[in-house]
């Protein structure tokens, strides 16, 4: 399961759904948010851009991700950015391989039987990826994970460092391996929390570490991303999503919300987190830089 469908009803998440109280009603925006700094971003983001056009936000960010889902299927929020791999796995139960376009498809309709509308979505995919320091990436010619399979099949000894979770899913590292067919080995396996990864593969205590997307610490770190060419791991497309009724009563919802997610992709999304991870900047002028600088307000 992706890292998103983990956030538990942490005690935060807990308040401030209670904060929520009953439905939103069509004159606010109930604007909500998970609890890391890319769903923190996205929140004010949203929040700012609908009061740059005149609309009344009440802002809910740092909540949990099941949390979070079920106050918008009850109408106690209007609208979030959620991922589309989140909702066809976590909330919709379909383990089934699909292309980003399918997936996308298919959250699309399942959810509308519930109320929910999804937009158009981004190009900031907030998928698992295999990362290396760009330097020795480029050294051994690996751009691919196909590559990296050759090249740990020809008898080059790379580490990989993961999280343990990864390490044992049925749809983790295991098939992974048999997709791409090859094997780290036990011993070239490093096991630890998945914030640490970055740190080890930063200070090249292993070769290869799992890494999500979008983080800021990719292009911070200078890794690159090798491409899932044979497109293992499911699609997390960044996707505005929209209670029907909220929708109905601000239509111009969907051409703000679509306005900004057509500025998003991973390398944006990427420098955007950095920003705040990296550079310590506060989330409200990450926000408001961007929407400036995309003329959006």
């Amino acid at each position: 399961m992706h890292r998103r469908a983990l956030f538990g009803l942490a005690a935060g998440a807990v308040l401030a759904l209670s904060a929520i109280g009953s439905p939103a009603q069509a004159k606010t925006i109930v604007v909500g948010g998970k609890n890391f700094t890319e769903q923190q971003l996205m929140a004010e983001m949203t929040a700012q851009l609908l009061r740059a056009h005149g609309m009344d936000v009440d802002k809910r960010a740092g909540m949990g991700s099941s949390v979070l889902r079920q106050a918008q299927e009850n109408g106690q929020v209007d609208v979030y950015w959620e991922y589309t791999g989140t909702s066809l796995i976590t909330y919709n139960k379909i383990n089934d391989r699909m292309s980003p376009e399918q997936t996308y498809a298919k959250v699309k309709e399942l959810d509308a039987r519930k109320g929910l509308v999804w937009l158009t979505p981004s190009r900031a995919n907030n998928t698992y990826g295999l990362a290396m320091n760009r330097d020795e990436a480029q050294k051994r010619g690996i751009v691919t994970i196909s590559d990296l399979s050759k090249a740990v099949k020809g008898g080059e000894k790379l580490t990989l460092a993961c999280n343990a979770e990864f390490a044992e899913r049925p749809d983790g590292l295991k098939p992974l391996q048999e997709t791409y067919g090859f094997e780290f080995g036990r011993a070239n396996l490093k096991r630890m929390d998945t914030g640490l990864t970055y740190q080890a593969l930063q200070q090249k205590q292993v070769n290869v570490a799992l890494v999500f997307a979008t983080d800021g610490r990719i292009p911070a770190f200078n890794f690159v991303v090798l491409k899932d060419d044979k497109g293992f791991f499911p699609s997390y497309a960044l996707t505005p999503v929209v209670r029907k009724d909220a929708l109905d009563a601000a239509p111009k919802l969907a051409d703000l919300l679509n306005g900004l997610a057509a500025k998003l992709d991973d390398d944006t999304m990427a420098k955007l987190n950095a920003s705040i991870d990296v550079d310590k900047k506060t989330i409200e002028d990450v926000a408001a830089s961007f929407l400036k600088d995309q003329k959006l307000i």
